[in-house]
C-alpha cells in the first residue's frame, strides 16, 4: 500500500541532501554486521522509491520478511538520526553543548571527577558566550552533584560560587520564561484572530499585555530576555495596527542580532523572522528608503552559512525575501 505522507522513515530519507546520504553510508558501513547491510538495502530501496510501497520495498531486500520490516525500519531511523547528529554537530551550538555535557557525564560515571569538572568549566564558558541559560542549569546541576558527593579540593569558594551562579541563572530563566510565554501568546492571538477589529478586541489585548508584562521592562537585560520583550511589543503593536511602535520594536529585534552577530548562528530562525518584521514595518509606514536598505541587508544574509544551514532556514528566508521583493 502506498502512503507517501504517513511513513516517517520515508519522509526523513526524502529530506536528506546528497552530502547527508553519502555521510550516512560511510557511517553505517563501518559496521560489518548483516543487519547493517540490510539497513543499506532498505535505505536504497526507499531512497529510490517515488512513494512508500511496502510490498515493493520488501522485494528489494533479501532475507527480510514483513514481520521483520518494522524493526529494521526502526533501526534505520535511529541510525539515520545518529549519522545526522554526527554530521551536523559543528553547525549547531545546541549539539556541541550536549556533546560536551555527555562527555562530562561519561567521565563522571568513570569516577574521573576532576576531568569532568574541567570539561564542565569549558562548556559553561561556551554556553555563556551564546546566552544558553537553559543549558547552564544542567551544567551547574552536575557541578553541584560532583561537589556534593565527592571530595574534589575545588577550594572553599566553590560552594558559594555555584550557589550564586545557580541563583542568577534561575532568575534569568524565570524572566525568559515569562517573556517568551507573553510573546507566544500574543503571536497565537494574532494567528487566531488577526488584527484587533473593534474596541473590545483592543481593550482585551491591552489588558492582557498589561497583566503579563513583567514590571520595569526598561530594566530588562540579557539577549533572550530582550529578544522576547521586543517580540512581545512587536505582536502587541501589530495586533493593534500601531505600525510606528511595530517598526520601533522590530528594529530593536533586528539590531539585537546586529550587536551580537554570534547569535545569528545560534538563533537563525529568530533573526530571519525579525528581518521579515522589520521589512514589513517599513513597508507599512511607506518608508521605502529604509525598506530598500534592509532588503539589501537581508539579501546578503540569504547567501550566508547560517541561512543555508538547512532547508527550514533556506525556505523561510526565500519566502520572506520573495515577499519583500514583490512589495
Amino acid at each position: 500500500m502506498s502512503n507517501r505522507s504517513a511513513d516517517i522513515l520515508f519522509q526523513l530519507i526524502k529530506s536528506l541532501e546528497k552530502a547527508e546520504k553519502r555521510h550516512f553510508k560511510l557511517y553505517i558501513k563501518r559496521s560489518s554486521s548483516r543487519q547493517d547491510l540490510k539497513i543499506i538495502q532498505l535505505f536504497d530501496a526507499i531512497d529510490k522509491a517515488k512513494d512508500y510501497n511496502e510490498a515493493q520495498i520488501l522485494k528489494k531486500i533479501t532475507g527480510v520478511e514483513k514481520p521483520q520490516l518494522a524493526n529494521l525500519k526502526a533501526h534505520l531511523y535511529k541510525e539515520l538520526l545518529a549519522s545526522l547528529r554526527l554530521l551536523k554537530s559543528t553547525d549547531s551550538i545546541d549539539l556541541q553543548l550536549h556533546e560536551q555535557l555527555d562527555y562530562a557525564r561519561i567521565l563522571y560515571n568513570k569516577g574521573l571527577y576532576l576531568q569532568s569538572l574541567r570539561i564542565l568549566e569549558k562548556v559553561k564558558d561556551l554556553a555563556k558566550s551564546y546566552h544558553q541559560e537553559s543549558f547552564l542549569i544542567q551544567v551547574i546541576s552536575l557541578e553541584k552533584k560532583i561537589e556534593t558527593l565527592h571530595i574534589t579540593r575545588s577550594g572553599e569558594g566553590a560552594a558559594d560560587r555555584l550557589t550564586q551562579e545557580a541563583n542568577e541563572v534561575n532568575e534569568q530563566r524565570t524572566m525568559i520564561t515569562a517573556l517568551s510565554n507573553l510573546a507566544l501568546q500574543l503571536y497565537q492571538w494574532y494567528v487566531k484572530h488577526g488584527h484587533a477589529r473593534n474596541e473590545k478586541d483592543e481593550k482585551g489585548v491591552k489588558q492582557f499585555f498589561k497583566e503579563n508584562l513583567p514590571p520595569n521592562p526598561e530594566q530588562i537585560r540579557g539577549f533572550y530576555q530582550l529578544l522576547y520583550l521586543y517580540q512581545s511589543y512587536c505582536w502587541y503593536a501589530f495586533i493593534r495596527q500601531d505600525f510606528l511602535m511595530y517598526y520601533r520594536y522590530s528594529r530593536k529585534w533586528a539590531d539585537l542580532f546586529k550587536n551580537e552577530p554570534l547569535m545569528i548562528t545560534a538563533e537563525t530562525g529568530h533573526y530571519i523572522k525579525g528581518m521579515h518584521n522589520l521589512l514589513t514595518a517599513n513597508f507599512n509606514l511607506r518608508n521605502f528608503k529604509n525598506f530598500d536598505k534592509y532588503l539589501v541587508r537581508f539579501e546578503r544574509f540569504t547567501f550566508s552559512k547560517p541561512a543555508n544551514q538547512h532547508d527550514n532556514f533556506r525556505m523561510q528566508a526565500f519566502v520572506y525575501l520573495t515577499s519583500a521583493r514583490i512589495n
